[in-house]
């Protein structure tokens, strides 16, 4: 009897979960704004897409989509990119100060970003001149220290006899990191492109003070704008609001959703022998 009651438990818990997003959903292409309970089950005469269309019309869903996507994708090719060469440096590799750099790194997980906004915009904007650019909107989450965390913790499981194998057969260290360890430890890179993809698709403080140029704010932006000044003059506020969620939403569940399958540990002992 423990199997049937633990499948309507866990049915249960799938329900809790999942009924905010489907509320979420159902309110944004609702006509009349009905934030009762009763509103989770609306008619089809009170169901449209005309709130997704006043997005579309208020901020140009496609530009703000495409700013999001680079700003995003450059980030997460940054955090993967130093990611994986700091992992490997601080997980495989013998120099004096090692320790020291890693419990540094530690260190800076626990300082807030909100702390560094303003010398990082000091020396991003009037330092470097980035202002209104990709790149003054990436450079400050290029390298993220949780990845490099994750990273390493998943090189120091890699047997050592791999790279001792590698090196004896006169590999460099590079050649050894991409053709050993990175394809080893393919969840951690996967679990590397989701976090990272959270943090600035979700966004919105650090580009609005980089530029206020529409064409080159990312989404979070956009909808944050339109939520705080376009919204309460539209014909629905409520499904308005909710429709910005979605929008927001959309891309990081379909990324989970393509991803979640990919989720599963590597066999880390498979390439050594006996």
């Amino acid at each position: 009897m423990r199997g049937p009651w633990r499948f309507l438990a866990l049915l249960a818990g799938a329900f809790v979960f999942l009924f905010p997003f489907y509320y979420m959903l159902v309110g944004s292409l609702q006509t009349e704004p009905d934030p009762s309970v009763t509103g989770a089950f609306p008619s089809a005469g009170n169901l449209t897409g005309h709130n997704y269309a006043e997005i579309n019309a208020a901020i140009d869903l496609g530009r703000s989509l495409l700013n999001s996507g680079i700003f995003t994708g450059g980030v997460i090719l940054g955090t993967l990119v130093f990611g994986v060469l700091a992992g490997y440096a601080l997980a495989r590799l013998q120099f004096r100060g090692r320790g020291t750099v890693f419990n540094l790194m530690l260190l800076v997980q626990v300082i807030p970003f909100q702390l560094l906004t303003i010398p990082l915009y000091v020396l991003i904007v009037r330092s470097y001149g980035l202002a209104d650019s990709y790149l003054g909107m990436i450079l400050p989450f290029a390298i993220n220290s949780t990845a490099v965390f994750v990273f390493r913790q998943y090189f120091l499981q890699l047997p050592q006899e791999l790279f001792d194998a590698a090196r004896i057969d006169g590999a460099g260290e590079l050649s050894i990191l991409w053709r050993v360890a990175v394809p080893l430890v393919r969840p951690a890179l996967l679990t590397g492109v989701l976090l990272t993809f959270i943090g600035p698709w979700n966004e919105f403080l650090w580009p609005f003070l980089i530029t206020k140029q529409q064409d080159l704010q990312p989404l979070a932006v956009s909808l944050s704008n339109y939520l705080t000044t376009v919204s309460a003059r539209a014909a629905n506020p409520f499904g308005a609001v909710l429709a910005g969620a979605c929008v927001l939403a959309a891309p990081a569940v379909a990324l989970f959703i393509v991803f979640q399958r990919r989720f599963i540990s590597s066999s880390l002992e498979s390439g050594v022998k006996g």
